[in-house]
């Protein structure tokens, strides 16, 4: 379930991808960031301020499978209408493999039948870098 309680006045607004990657490595728990593969999306309003990060899926060493259905389920749950997807590669590279963008790909095209962006996607290593693939321009 979803509730949208909080005023629209104290929600963070994302500017950048440096701001949302300090945002996600914020909330990401330290304890396993080196350890396992997580995927997570951040759920922004029109305003591009948060309405929450929901974690979709935690995995292995090297990978996690992410159930676009159940991405979708919450994105429309939540009345979002913009996402920037999040995952952390455990081993520091900071490198999209090509299964990251094949999956990137499926969730843009998913998305924009839904009138949904997907504003960018977002690898966080252990040490806080991040690599944008908005800002590499292969989004």
């Amino acid at each position: 379930s979803y509730s949208g309680s909080l005023k629209t006045n104290l929600l963070p607004k994302i500017t950048s991808s440096r701001c949302a990657a300090e945002l996600a490595f914020e909330q990401w728990n330290k304890n396993n960031i080196e350890l396992q593969e997580t995927f997570k999306i951040i759920l922004l309003n029109n305003a591009n301020k948060v309405k929450g990060i929901y974690e979709v899926s935690n995995g292995g060493i090297t990978g996690t499978l992410v159930d676009v259905r159940i991405l979708f389920a919450v994105v429309l749950k939540s009345l979002t209408t913009a996402i920037i997807l999040l995952h952390n590669h455990p081993s520091g590279t900071l490198r999209p493999s090509e299964a990251d963008k094949s999956l990137t790909r499926k969730i843009k095209n998913a998305a924009s039948f839904f009138d949904v962006k997907v504003l960018d996607h977002i690898i966080l290593i252990p040490d806080g870098n991040y690599y944008s693939f908005a800002d590499e321009g292969i989004l």
